[in-house]
């Protein structure tokens, strides 16, 4: 059976590439589900049972550290992993998300190959 990710990004235009990237990847996601920011995203996740996440870091209202940060703190949610996708991959940003729970990163502008690496160890 197909699993389910949600893809959280604030451009529409990028959660798009991602969804596409994730089926060039060969990942069989029955249901791609997306949130424009962090507290869409706890939304989303506390309507849904979602199997991994697909975050940015930069996004208005709720970023990707404070979304990892809150939803570390909702026992329903907490054990979800989250793959945080963003242009910001530096070593200092990237360890702060494994603080908070992140189980990986993936740089953008990335490939499907990438994609399929990262979350084949998760899934």
């Amino acid at each position: 059976m197909g699993k389910t990710v949600l893809i959280v990004d604030d451009s529409n235009t990028m959660r798009k590439i991602v969804s596409r990237a994730l089926r060039q990847a060969g990942i069989d996601f029955s249901t791609i589900l997306e949130a424009g920011d962090g507290q869409e995203a706890l939304d989303v996740l506390s309507a849904n049972a979602v199997d991994v996440v697909l975050s940015d870091i930069n996004m208005p209202n709720m970023n990707g550290l404070e979304f990892l940060k809150a939803k570390a703190e909702i026992p329903a949610i907490k054990d979800i992993p989250v793959v945080m996708i963003s242009t910001e991959t530096g070593a200092d940003i990237i360890n702060e998300a494994k603080s908070y729970g992140a189980k990986g990163a993936i740089k953008k502008p990335f490939t499907p190959e990438l994609i399929n690496e990262t979350l084949g160890a998760l899934l």
